[in-house]
C-alpha cells in the first residue's frame, strides 16, 4: 500500500489558502471523481460544507475537480457532516465530500470523503486517491457531452431531519432546552429538529460569521451552555461542534455530561429494554474507567481501542456492537447513523430522561470519574520510541500497578516531539506515580528538547 502524504486520520487537513488551497482543493476534486467513478456508473456525489469563510471557496474548487473529470456534485449547503453522510447512503450517490475542520479554529479547513453508505473511506481507496494527485497531467480530460455537472439540491437536508426525528419515541413538548450551535453547520438545522419535537428551545452561538464556528462555543467550549441551563432554569442544554458529529450535554444542574456518560445513559437503556445486542460498547483508551465500572455493574461489556472515532466504528463493525464512542462527545449509534451525529446523540439521552420520567443529573450520576491523568512530554525525538527496553519494561510495569493494561496509554503525537501519557484507575496516588515516573523515564531515554 502507499504511504498517504495528504490524508490523516480524518481526510485533509490545513490552514485554508496556506496549507489547503483552492488550487489543491481542485486537483483532490480531479483524483477523488478518477478514483470513485472506477467503482460507480456515474453515480452522483454529495458535496456539504460547514460555515467556514474558506468553505465557499474550497467549494467551488473542489467541484470543479470533480465535475472536471465527468462527475456530478451535487450541493446540499451548509450541512452538518452526519447529514452528508446520511444522505449520501440513501440516495445512491457513489461517495459523499465534506468541507470542514469539525471542531477545530475558523482559519483551518479540511476536505474528507465519505463512502456510499455513508462511513469513511477505506484506507485503499484514499491511497488510491494520493496515487492519482501524482499522475494528474497525465489524465484524460472528459470533452463535450461527457464533462460533470454541479448541481444545488438542499432540500435533501430534509431527508436527514425527518430521519432524526423519526428516531424520538417521546415528544419533547414544554422541555426548555438551550441548544449551543457553535455557530456551525448547526446553526439552523438543530434547534428547528428540537423545536419541531416540541422543545423550548433556547439557541445560543447560532449566528455565524464565518470567523467564529468553534470560538469560546461549542463542545469544545460548553461553559457558556452550562451558564445559560442555570440562567434560564432549562431542563438541559447541548453543545454541538462545528460540523455537528459531537455534543457534550449538561443536566438541570448546569452540570457537564461527557460523552462516556452519554454512552452510558444509552447503552444502559437498551440493555434494560433487551435491545443491545451483544451487551457491549466500544470505546477509545481515553474513556475513564467509571465508564468500564458502571456498564459492568449492567452486565455490559467494553472494549477499548485507539483514539480516533475511524477505530472505534471500525470495532463497531467486527463486533456487531449497537453503540460506540469518545469521551469528547462524538458517539455513534450504529444502526440509526454511519457516522457520528451530536443532534442524534441528544435526542437519544433525552428520549431516555422523558421516557423514565428522571432527570439528566440522576441518569449520569451511574458514573462515576475515577482518577485520570494526561500529561504531554516533550523529547528531543519520539521515532522508535518503542523499541527502548526500558521504556517497554517500564509501561508493563506500570499497567501491573494500575491492574489493568488498558488504563494506561503512551502514545506519540502525530505532528508535535510529544509522548502524550495518559493512566487512569482507583488510586489516585497510583496514577500520579506511575504517570510521573514514565515521563521521567521518557526525557531520560529519548532526551530532553533544545531550549
Amino acid at each position: 500500500m502507499n504511504k498517504r502524504v495528504h490524508f490523516g486520520t480524518d481526510g485533509v487537513r490545513g490552514k485554508a489558502n496556506l496549507d489547503l488551497t483552492p488550487q489543491f482543493a481542485l486537483r483532490l476534486g480531479m483524483a477523488a471523481a478518477t478514483v470513485l467513478g472506477r467503482h460507480s456508473d456515474n453515480q452522483p456525489i454529495i458535496v456539504g460544507r460547514d460555515t467556514r469563510l474558506s468553505g465557499d471557496m474550497l467549494e467551488s474548487a473542489l467541484n470543479a475537480g470533480l465535475a472536471s473529470m465527468g462527475a456530478t456534485a451535487i450541493r446540499i449547503g451548509i450541512a452538518p457532516t452526519p447529514a452528508v453522510a446520511y444522505i449520501t447512503g440513501t440516495v445512491g450517490a457513489c461517495a459523499g465530500a465534506v468541507i470542514s475542520a469539525s471542531h477545530n479554529p475558523f482559519d483551518d479547513n479540511g476536505i474528507k470523503f465519505l463512502g456510499p453508505e455513508g462511513g469513511k473511506l477505506p484506507d485503499e481507496t484514499e491511497c488510491e486517491i494520493e496515487t492519482e494527485l501524482g499522475n494528474l497531467e497525465h489524465l484524460s480530460l472528459p470533452v463535450e457531452d461527457r464533462i460533470g455537472r454541479v448541481k444545488d439540491n438542499p432540500e435533501l437536508l430534509i431527508k436527514y431531519a425527518c430521519h432524526l426525528k423519526s428516531t424520538s419515541q417521546f415528544p419533547l413538548k414544554g422541555m426548555s432546552l438551550v441548544v449551543d450551535c457553535a455557530n456551525g453547520a448547526g446553526f439552523e438545522i438543530a434547534p428547528q429538529i428540537f423545536s419541531d419535537l416540541g422543545a423550548d428551545v433556547i439557541p445560543i452561538s447560532n449566528s455565524p460569521n464565518g470567523t467564529n464556528i468553534n470560538r469560546d462555543c461549542g463542545s469544545t467550549h460548553p461553559e457558556a451552555m452550562c451558564i445559560a441551563v442555570k440562567k434560564q432554569h432549562a431542563l438541559a442544554g447541548l453543545a454541538l461542534d462545528g460540523d455537528c458529529d459531537r455534543v457534550i450535554m449538561a443536566d438541570e444542574k448546569g452540570h457537564i455530561i461527557d460523552g462516556d456518560r452519554l454512552m452510558a445513559i444509552c447503552a444502559i437503556e437498551l440493555a434494560r429494554q433487551e435491545q443491545l445486542s451483544p451487551r457491549l460498547v466500544v470505546a477509545t483508551i481515553m474513556s475513564n474507567v467509571g465508564l468500564e465500572k458502571a456498564l459492568e455493574r449492567h452486565h455490559i461489556g467494553l472494549i477499548r481501542t485507539n483514539v480516533g472515532d475511524r477505530y472505534v466504528a471500525a470495532e463497531m463493525s467486527r463486533t456487531g456492537a449497537l453503540i460506540g464512542g469518545e469521551q469528547s462527545g462524538h458517539i455513534l449509534f450504529r444502526s440509526l447513523m454511519p457516522t457520528g451525529d451530536g443532534i442524534l446523540t441528544a435526542l437519544q439521552v433525552l428520549d431516555v430522561a422523558v421516557g423514565s420520567g428522571r432527570p439528566l443529573s440522576e441518569l449520569a450520576s451511574v458514573v462515576e470519574q475515577y482518577p485520570q491523568l494526561l500529561k504531554n512530554v516533550r523529547v528531543s525525538q519520539r521515532l522508535d520510541w518503542d523499541k527502548h527496553p526500558k521504556i517497554s519494561r517500564a509501561i508493563l510495569g506500570a499497567q501491573e500497578k494500575l491492574g489493568c493494561p488498558d488504563w494506561l496509554s503512551v502514545r506519540p503525537s502525530g505532528t508535535e516531539p510529544v509522548i502524550r501519557v495518559m493512566a487512569q484507575g482507583t488510586d489516585p496516588d497510583v496514577v500520579q506515580e506511575v504517570v510521573n515516573s514514565l515521563c521521567e523515564l521518557l526525557v531520560t531515554e529519548l532526551g530532553a528538547p533544545s531550549q
